[in-house]
C-alpha cells in the first residue's frame, strides 16, 4: 500500500473534517441505529459551528490520515478541560479514531492510534483514556490488543437512544 501520512489539521480543513466525520460515523453506526437518531447526531456533532469551536480550542487536536490527497480517516484528541469526562490534567482522551471502511485492516487506525500515544508522551502525561460503544467489538478488541483496560462505563446519547460506552485506559 502506498504511503499514508498523518497530518495535524487547521481551520482551513474544516469542510474535509466535516465530510470524513459524517461519512465514517455513518458507515460505522448506521446499521445499528435509527435513521432519525443518526441524522440528529450527525447534524449536532458535525455542524460547521461545532467543528470550528473544536478546531480553535487549544486543548483539542485533530489529525487526518491521508493517502495522496484523499482523507481516509481522522483522529480527535482532547486534553485538560476539553475531555468529555475525566478532565484530568494527567490524561489525554482519544475521542475519535475513524477510518473509511474500505481502508479497514490496512493499519490506518493503528497509525492514528500511534500518533495519539506519541502526543500523550510528548505532553508527559500519565495515561490515555477513551470511551467505546459496548457493541463495537472490533474497536474494543483493537484497544485491548494495544494494552487498554476497562475501568468504567458511561451513557452515550445517540439521538433519543441511550447507549453504554465502555471506558478504557492505558497507563503510559
Amino acid at each position: 500500500m502506498e504511503e499514508i501520512t498523518i497530518l495535524k489539521i487547521s481551520i482551513v480543513d474544516i469542510h474535509q473534517l466535516q465530510k470524513i466525520g459524517k461519512e465514517t460515523f455513518f458507515e460505522t453506526f448506521s446499521e445499528s441505529n435509527s435513521e432519525e437518531n443518526m441524522h440528529v447526531y450527525l447534524e449536532m456533532n458535525f455542524s460547521i459551528e461545532k467543528l470550528t469551536s473544536e478546531i480553535l480550542n487549544p486543548s483539542t487536536t485533530f489529525y487526518f490520515a491521508k493517502l495522496h490527497h484523499d482523507v481516509i480517516g481522522y483522529l480527535k484528541l482532547n486534553s485538560g478541560n476539553s475531555q468529555t469526562e475525566l478532565k484530568d490534567n494527567r490524561a489525554l482522551e482519544i475521542e475519535r479514531i475513524y477510518v473509511l471502511k474500505e481502508y479497514h485492516g490496512k493499519k490506518v487506525g493503528q497509525m492514528l492510534y500511534d500518533k495519539a500515544i506519541e502526543q500523550a508522551k510528548l505532553m508527559n502525561l500519565d495515561f490515555v483514556w477513551l470511551g467505546v460503544w459496548e457493541e463495537n467489538l472490533r474497536a474494543i478488541a483493537f484497544y485491548k490488543k494495544n494494552g487498554f483496560v476497562e475501568f468504567d462505563k458511561h451513557i452515550f446519547n445517540l439521538g433519543d437512544d441511550e447507549q453504554i460506552d465502555i471506558m478504557m485506559k492505558l497507563k503510559l
